[in-house]
């Protein structure tokens, strides 16, 4: 009732932003569409997902596209130096920028989106990169500053060829997008006997127990 209630008056009204997340804890479409609502963004697309760990410094010159993921990232649309430059010089200058996301782009966790680039369209930033420059369409950039690594559809190749590969791969094949409730369980079983063969603790809770019974000495 309470959480009904609040999702009600955050996604009808704006209202009592900080309990909604907290309580509701609303997954990244939603949360998309309340920012869409109230967040101040300039644009967004169709089919966004945007984590509650995002941050926008300055959503007004934020532009994002469609079919567009973002992870717990940061965007910083502004230069906080410009006040130590204007005490220590006594010159005032600009230094705002827009910042746009274009269709089909993946941004990962950790990484800061600095103002004036462009990302996209077709591209991946990769987790913790720092972006500083345009990210040119269909590539995938990374690391500190965001330099190109590859490309969209080379990766994409890889992870197809890796995928056929698995045990599980033919499932993954026949999965529309990227998580499928009713076959989640069977995955990661699949996966937990694949990536750890000989783990005894894999086998189930009483190894863990038995060492927690025993005193460290």
């Amino acid at each position: 009732m309470i959480k009904r209630l609040l999702r009600r008056l955050a996604l009808r009204h704006g209202r009592f932003k900080s309990l909604y997340l907290r309580i509701c804890k609303p997954d990244s479409r939603e949360y998309c569409e309340y920012l869409r609502l109230y967040g101040g963004l300039h644009a967004v697309g169709n089919n966004v997902r945007i984590n509650r760990g995002v941050t926008f410094t300055d959503p007004a010159y934020v532009t994002i596209g469609s079919n567009v993921v973002l992870a717990d990232c940061t965007f910083i649309g502004h230069d906080g130096a410009i006040e130590v430059l204007y005490a220590a010089y006594g010159e005032s200058v600009e230094a705002v920028g827009k910042i746009t996301v274009k269709d089909n782009v993946f941004i990962g966790h950790g990484a800061l989106i600095m103002r004036g680039v462009t990302i996209g369209p077709d591209a991946i930033v990769g987790a913790g990169a720092v972006v500083v420059r345009d990210v040119p369409p269909g590539s995938i950039v990374g690391g500190v500053p965001a330099r190109q690594i590859g490309s969209t559809r080379d990766y994409l190749r890889k992870l197809s060829e890796e995928t056929d590969a698995l045990p599980w791969g033919a499932m993954i094949k026949r999965r529309k997008g990227g998580y499928d409730a009713a076959i989640e369980p069977e995955l990661m079983r699949q996966r937990l006997a694949y990536f750890f063969p000989a783990d005894p603790l894999a086998q189930g809770a009483a190894a863990p127990l038995e060492l927690a019974a025993s005193p460290l000495v």
